[in-house]
Formats: structure tokens, C-alpha cells, sequence
């Protein structure tokens, strides 16, 4: 893969609202076929493409066999076809989010539990925010609010302390 094929990809995902459902799947699937075999971009790409257009049955596999391959070529050299680190992070937390919608809410917290454990970058209050909805459709509000109350309060200005202390109570 290369940084031209990324950036049309981008450029096909900023058009999205263009398409009509199963004509941007399509389009996802014609760029994707230009990747090499067992690209875990290309599973990834297609993944999100199910996912955004109502097939997120059929996405949860192809995010399990992007994270797969990402995994099974770390220490092999093969990183062109693996996902970096935002893209395997992005496919955890997109997986996740299908698991939950899908009924799978324990496992959905188990991914973004350990994603929340294990790395920091700009997408950690994306992993708190799905980590809050999953908790939501387990029952496990107070917990969903706390972890949001607290990822709220790292961005203020004021009122830091006093809010995670409350935060940390429920």
C-alpha cells in the first residue's frame, strides 16, 4: 500500500454521502482489490465500508481478519500489509462498537477495556466513549457516567479535581 492508495481512499471516504449504500461498498471493494492479497488495510477499509452502511454483520469478520493479519505480521517485515498503530486502534474501537450494536456487549468491553489499559494517542476519549456506551447496554451506568465525567474533566479549564473526585464516588 502506498500513500497514494491512502489518500484515495480517504478521498472516497470524505465522499461518502455521495453514494448510495451498496454503490460505495462497491467503490470501497474496487480500491480495495488493488491491494495485494491479505492486505489488512484492504479488510479494514472494507469493514468500515459494511459497517457505515448498515452491514455491520458482515464487518465484524473483516475487522477481526484486519487485527488478525495486523498481528500474525508484526514480527515478520510484511508491514505494508499490516495496519499501523491509529488504523489497528481505529479497527478496535470500530469492532467493538459493531460487537455492542450487534448484542456482543461483554466482548465489546473486554476490546475496549484493554485498548483503554494499553494505549494513549488522540483516539484514548473515543476508546472512553465506547467503553461508556458498551457499559450503558450491560446495565452499568454509574460506571459509563464515571468514565465519561473523567475523561470530561482532563479537558477543563477549571473544576478538575472536584469533578473526577466526583467522578471516582459513583
Amino acid at each position: 500500500m502506498d500513500d497514494d492508495w491512502q489518500a484515495r481512499a480517504d478521498a472516497l471516504w470524505e465522499r461518502f454521502d455521495e453514494f448510495e449504500p451498496e454503490a460505495f461498498v462497491e467503490a470501497m471493494r474496487q480500491l480495495v482489490a488493488e491491494l495485494p492479497a491479505g492486505s489488512a488495510v484492504g479488510a479494514f477499509e472494507l469493514a468500515g465500508a459494511y459497517d457505515s452502511t448498515g452491514g455491520t454483520d458482515r464487518a465484524v469478520p473483516l475487522y477481526r481478519e484486519a487485527l488478525s493479519r495486523t498481528a500474525e505480521v508484526a514480527g515478520s517485515g510484511e508491514r505494508a500489509t499490516a495496519l499501523d498503530a491509529s488504523q489497528r486502534r481505529q479497527a478496535t474501537i470500530q469492532l467493538a462498537s459493531s460487537l455492542r450494536a450487534l448484542g456482543h456487549v461483554d466482548e465489546s468491553i473486554e476490546l475496549l477495556s484493554a485498548e483503554r489499559a494499553a494505549a494513549s494517542d488522540e483516539l484514548d476519549d473515543a476508546v472512553t466513549g465506547f467503553l461508556a456506551l458498551a457499559l450503558v447496554h450491560a446495565g452499568r451506568e454509574r460506571e459509563a457516567a464515571a468514565l465519561t465525567l473523567t475523561a470530561l474533566a482532563a479537558h477543563l479549564p477549571r473544576y478538575r479535581r472536584s469533578l473526577t473526585a466526583y467522578a471516582t464516588e459513583l
